[in-house]
């Protein structure tokens, strides 16, 4: 195919993919777009006229797969275990390389190692999880080489020209990684950087070394600033294994979406995925965490909670009446709820997105125990003990609701759907009210004209689902 028509072909299917997993951007960029043409460019002349750029003679090995040169010292000789031919490798990714000798154009990259040794120093943070800061640190430690960032048009003709020398083609990484800069409309006029620098970089793993090493001293050289952090994930295996089309251990997205629902996958994959490690992926792991704790917990919760046999009003129960020390039958779901909020923020922060989550549902399945250990269902007829079905069932729906806020930017289509169920108004549903009494208008003594609204039809987590 043209190449044009097939990246066109490929990036429709990652449209595709957004839309159908609720994905929002603010833009989607294409590195064959003329703005971003014209970044590059003026990039490249930033760095040429800095004096970050030299034309040279590039001797050594390159990876068409990974798109990358290296060192002598980072490929292996290997057997073929089925042809028994010889080749070589890169060691880092397992990629054949190929010998290469070619004029292009080289980026003064070993002027910045004592720069990116000491950018490292004073922000221990900037790249996470730890295991990747330290692999980072490990390459620039090694000694960095000038970088080839042309390639002969002959030998690449599907990129960016260099400016004043058509006969060579902008290096592949250079050239993608400056589409960062061209979204906030770089060049700025009057320097007005427009957003610039970056919160955040979210990237595989297999890609650090361009964003962590490369990116930040091609920046450097262009005199802007760095990335805030950068959050280098793992990957997902199956079996243990790399997913790979060949062994035919690969899953199809938009088909397990249909399967099973758009929430549920992107709760199971911010759940199960891997930061640090890569994660492993199953079809019944996601049904384990559908009857679990989306219908198994959550579901039940939110069932039992607003039911009309207990609330036949449908009027939101009223806060407990503290008075001294909280009730020692409602403290250990009391204090959960109270540390929270905080909780799921430290490891969300920290990029620990499966424990943030898993602190909600500990507090979910706290709040189904305590429903269950204290038996409303037996009180409810019982005027002297009105009070005391009142707490239950507020503790109850209290979780509902500040879970439900927690939970919203991963189950975005489910959790606006339970909020309204629980006649939560739009305005709040932010961070500030994810905190024990802050729902409801309690403060405002508005809690009796505020209703639960009940969908007899349709079921929050409906089991039928795990049938497929």
């Amino acid at each position: 195919m043209n190449p044009q028509e097939f990246c066109d072909q490929v990036s429709s299917k990652f449209k595709e993919l957004f839309d159908i997993a609720n994905i929002s951007y603010t833009t989607f960029i294409r590195t064959t777009e003329q703005r971003h043409k014209d970044a590059v460019k003026y990039f490249w002349k930033c760095l040429m006229n800095n004096g970050f750029i030299y034309k040279g003679r590039y001797k050594g090995w390159y990876s068409v797969s990974d798109e990358a040169f290296y060192n002598t010292s980072h490929v292996q000789e290997i057997q073929n275990p089925d042809s028994k031919e010889k080749l070589m490798i890169a060691t880092e990714s397992g990629q054949s390389v190929e010998w290469t000798i070619e004029e292009n154009y080289k980026f003064r990259l070993s002027e910045f190692q004592d720069k990116l040794k000491s950018w490292l120093e004073e922000n221990p943070q900037v790249i996470m999880p730890i295991n990747k800061f330290n692999e980072v640190k490990a390459w620039i430690d090694s000694g960095l080489s000038d970088l080839s960032i042309s390639r002969p048009h002959s030998r690449l003709d599907w990129g960016v020209d260099v400016p004043e020398d058509s006969e060579q083609t902008v290096y592949v990484w250079l050239d993608a990684l400056i589409n960062y800069l061209t979204v906030t409309g770089f060049p700025w006029p009057h320097d007005d950087l427009n957003g610039w620098p970056v919160d955040i970089h979210v990237i595989g793993k297999d890609i650090l070394k361009f964003h962590a090493v490369y990116w930040p001293a091609f920046l450097m050289a262009a005199n802007l600033p760095l990335p805030q952090k950068i959050l280098a994930h793992s990957h997902w295996t199956m079996e243990k294994q790399k997913m790979s089309k060949s062994r035919g251990n690969v899953v199809d997205p938009i088909k397990v979406m249909n399967d099973y629902g758009v929430d549920t996958i992107r709760y199971y994959l911010m759940r199960d995925g891997g930061i640090a490690d890569d994660g492993d992926y199953s079809d019944e792991n996601i049904k384990v965490r559908y009857r679990k704790d989306l219908a198994g917990q959550l579901g039940n919760l939110v069932s039992r909670s607003i039911s009309p046999a207990l609330n036949p009003s449908s009027i939101v129960p009223s806060a407990p009446k503290f008075l001294g020390e909280i009730a020692e039958k409602d403290a250990n779901l009391y204090y959960k709820l109270q540390s929270l909020p905080d909780l799921v923020d430290k490891h969300f922060q920290n990029m620990e997105f499966g424990k943030g989550l898993s602190f909600i549902f500990d507090a979910i399945a706290e709040a189904n125990k305590y429903f269950t250990d204290n038996e409303p269902w037996k009180l409810k007829n019982d005027k002297n003990q009105k009070e005391a079905v009142n707490n239950i069932l507020f503790y109850s729906v209290e979780t509902v609701r500040i879970s439900g806020i927690l939970l919203q930017p991963v189950m975005p289509t489910k959790m606006s759907e339970l909020l309204d169920r629980l006649g939560i108004q739009k305005d709040q549903r932010t961070w500030e009210y994810a905190r024990f009494g802050r729902g409801w208008d309690l403060n405002n003594n508005h809690n009796r004209k505020i209703k639960f609204h009940h969908d007899e039809k349709s079921v929050l987590f409906p089991k039928f689902k795990l049938t497929k």
